[in-house]
């Protein structure tokens, strides 16, 4: 693949950036149990107006073919093309604290050329810390709350938020390749793994937004309102609620979720690890159960995970 474009363009009107602001990152990527991390780009860009500091360019790091951008046609004739934007941007919280936020797509292409770029603007901005956030589907309930897993160098983070630490290898994303990279130049990186309900991961779950942006005001001290999101999780789980209700069967998969997951916060010694999957429903199973609830989920042309539960 030709590398004859640059590998991004600078804003042409930039505010000024001050010194030491935290960084976020939120990258669509390998997965994204819940539309975590979609429902969070969203929210920051309708939200807060981030103000573009550096635009990255597509025709180098996107492969086209395999995320087609959105074209909108009109009878007969095209009204609109929305390519995916990666940029860089300065944002200001509820309070109007301002940090840096880098936020998109995952690069497709170039990743070690995109990684060394973001040490040199988090070394040219000299941010304090980065935070990034991105979530995986686990057999647990939705009835408790949302845990993570965090690594990176800010111990005091892991220590207090981080209740599954595996030892494992997992399929890698810009996420982890940057959170290396910054370890090495000793810059402070907190990475938030979201662990969703595994039969929840193909929809857009209000409550994994709500704990991404939980995990990154805890890593930062930035506010956010997320009261669209509290609204829209009510809403979402009387639907699921009367789903689980009407159904003997999935309200018994659901206890045993709960038991497991009890135990395995408690500490139990006895506790079959969260992680086990041996007679858990599978995602096809609660699939045919809740096909009716998510057939009223409103769709809309961006998102993609508006149908079953496959």
């Amino acid at each position: 693949m030709p590398h004859s474009a640059p590998l991004y363009e600078r804003a042409a009107s930039t505010p000024p950036v001050p010194q030491g602001l935290p960084l976020v990152v939120a990258l669509t990527g390998f997965t994204d149990a819940g539309g975590a991390v979609s429902q969070l780009i969203d929210y920051f860009r309708d939200d807060l107006e981030p103000r573009p500091l550096v635009v990255f360019s597509n025709d180098v790091l996107l492969d086209y073919r395999a995320r087609r951008p959105l074209v909108t046609f009109e009878g007969d004739h095209l009204t609109e093309y929305r390519p995916p934007r990666l940029e860089l941007s300065l944002v200001h919280d509820a309070l109007g604290q301002p940090f840096l936020l880098l936020a998109g797509y995952e690069p497709d292409f170039a990743w070690e050329a995109f990684a060394k770029t973001i040490l040199y603007f988090a070394d040219d901005f000299g941010v304090s810390s980065v935070t990034w956030v991105h979530a995986i589907p686990m057999p647990v309930p939705h009835t408790r709350p949302i845990g993570t897993t965090v690594s990176g160098t800010r111990t005091e983070l892991t220590e207090a938020h981080s209740v599954w630490r595996p030892h494992t290898q997992v399929p890698g994303t810009i996420g982890h390749l940057l959170e290396y990279r910054l370890t090495e130049a000793d810059v402070p990186v907190a990475g938030f793994v979201l662990l969703v309900p595994h039969y929840l991961g193909d929809t857009e779950y209000p409550a994994a937004a709500l704990a991404g942006l939980d995990s990154i005001a805890v890593a930062t001290g930035l506010v956010f309102a997320g009261d669209d999101f509290r609204e829209e999780n009510r809403e979402y789980l009387e639907k699921v609620e009367e789903q689980v209700g009407g159904s003997d069967e999935l309200t018994r998969m659901l206890q045993g979720l709960e038991e497991r997951y009890d135990a395995y916060m408690a500490g139990s010694t006895l506790a079959t690890p969260i992680i086990h999957t041996g007679d858990l429903p599978s995602a096809d199973e609660l699939a045919a159960e809740l096909e009716r609830f998510l057939a009223t989920r409103p769709s809309t042309d961006d998102d993609k995970r508006g149908g079953s539960l496959g």
